[in-house]
């Protein structure tokens, strides 16, 4: 009778790799129904940007048409995108029909 029987070791290396899901862009975009104290506390109240942030983005909606407010997964991306199109009319545009809009884009 032999002995017991040792196999080989075998380092088994299994790769695990964290699959990410490509990010998006939240862009909100310019109309002249909203003022600058609007679009600077929707940004606080629904991204948490203060009010230095706020404005500047509030500005950059204004001369450009369009700003980059946030860049997240594309769930969180819809979600914040909806939030921006239900917080509803500025109260101090009597003409404000209902909330800004944005859209989304894939980052690059």
């Amino acid at each position: 009778m032999s002995g017991p029987t040792t196999l080989p070791e075998t380092d088994v290396e299994t790769e695990q790799r964290t699959r990410r899901q490509p990010p998006y862009h939240v862009v909100l975009l310019n109309d002249d129904d909203h003022s600058y104290e609007y679009v600077i506390e929707m940004l606080k109240a629904l991204f948490g940007h203060p009010v230095e942030k706020g404005f500047l983005l509030a500005r950059l909606v204004d001369t450009e048409g369009r700003a980059i407010v946030c860049t997240t997964s594309l769930e969180r991306a819809e979600l914040k995108r909806d939030q921006i199109h239900a917080y509803g009319p500025d109260p101090r545009i009597p003409r404000c029909a209902g909330s800004m809009s944005a859209e989304l884009e894939a980052a690059e």
